[in-house]
């Protein structure tokens, strides 16, 4: 279920978001969004590559809390800029909603992870 509503979370979100809010471009929008997916080409430096329980906020460096602030820094200019900015920022939000679920599962699992004392702040939260 975690795997199903992730990769629609990568795939529907931004493309009801580009639909919804970019009615006359929206098919050009989608694809700006969905080439920002090669955020994930950082994946490729870990070691092991893919890891099915490993939470990428924080341990990728093109998803650690400095790229998320650049990619802030993107919404504050024109198309297309703006646009890279909204899908990298909506990749981020997806990979963080899967690792509060990771998270939720086994808490004690992830002790060591680099975004612990974020996820382990807002889970305490909600």
């Amino acid at each position: 279920m975690q795997t199903l509503l992730h990769y629609s979370l990568h795939l529907l979100l931004p493309g009801i978001i580009s639909f919804i809010f970019f009615k006359k471009e929206w098919k050009n929008v989608y694809f700006i969004f969905l080439a920002t997916m090669l955020v994930d080409l950082d994946h490729l430096l870990a070691t092991p590559i893919f890891q099915v329980d490993r939470c990428s906020i924080q341990f990728h460096f093109l998803h650690t809390y400095y790229a998320m602030a650049l990619y802030i820094f993107l919404l504050f200019f024109k198309k297309p800029f703006r646009l890279i900015g909204i899908g990298l920022l909506l990749h981020m939000l997806t990979d963080f909603i899967d690792c509060m679920i990771m998270f939720s599962n086994c808490v004690t699992c992830y002790k060591d992870a680099p975004s612990y004392e974020l996820i382990n702040t807002i889970f305490n939260y909600l």
